[in-house]
């Protein structure tokens, strides 16, 4: 496997002078193409910061951060919103869903920015509803869905643009454990069956366990990665 992200040193600090904080410090990460990788940490430990950064909602403050091979603290904000649209798929604990859009509509809405026919839209957004087991919901709004089913639509629009790498923010955080287990063995089977690069952040062990590799994250610092 080839890598897709190298980190070397990361750092990002927040803030100036005495008020400056620190929020991740000298990370060093390689993270291989369809690798399903886990970030475990309490709340405040940095992984978050950690997962913008992944992301490029953020550059470092310090250090490399590079996606397949592209440092991104020296692209441009279009380079790095091309990047965010072409390549990364992002989910998070709030569902994110537009409530006055169908579970149809919500997903082919993050084909806007793509030049593609209505029409078309419409079948992808059909077809990855399909892929999550929603292909009899397209037609409801977000409150007539469970949180579980809620957070599938959110996983079928982060695919919409056939992203490298999605990236997913304590995705199982407003779901039940049973609830959980499924978002969680879904995202494990885009990984293993798909190929997709899959980052997981959570402060679950138990939602960890899912991944191929686990690294704790305290205090802004990455841990000694361990086997799941």
């Amino acid at each position: 496997m080839s890598a897709l992200y190298e980190l070397d040193g990361v750092v990002k600090r927040y803030g100036t002078g005495n008020a400056q904080v620190t929020a991740v410090g000298g990370a060093d990460l390689r993270v291989e193409a369809g690798e399903f990788l886990a970030l475990v940490g309490p709340s405040g430990s940095g992984k978050t910061t950690l997962l913008q950064l992944l992301g490029a909602m953020d550059r470092p403050s310090d250090g490399r951060l590079a996606f397949e091979g592209r440092e991104l603290g020296g692209l441009g904000d279009g380079e790095l919103s091309r990047l965010r649209r072409e390549a990364i798929g992002f989910v998070f604990q709030q569902f994110n869903l537009i409530p006055t859009l169908t579970a149809e509509q919500n997903v082919a809405a993050a084909l806007a920015p793509v030049r593609m026919k209505a029409a078309a839209r419409r079948q992808r957004a059909r077809e990855l509803l399909g892929r999550v087991r929603l292909e009899h919901r397209l037609g409801n709004l977000p409150s007539q869905l469970s949180g579980g089913e809620q957070q599938r639509v959110a996983i079928a629009r982060a695919l919409a643009n056939r992203p490298r790498v999605l990236l997913a923010d304590e995705p199982t955080g407003n779901l039940d454990s049973a609830t959980g287990t499924e978002i969680v063995a879904l995202l494990r089977a885009l990984s293993t069956g798909e190929g997709l690069t899959v980052i997981l952040v959570t402060h679950d062990q138990a939602v960890a366990g899912a991944a191929d590799r686990v690294v704790g994250v305290r205090d802004g610092l990455l841990l000694e990665a361990v086997a799941s």
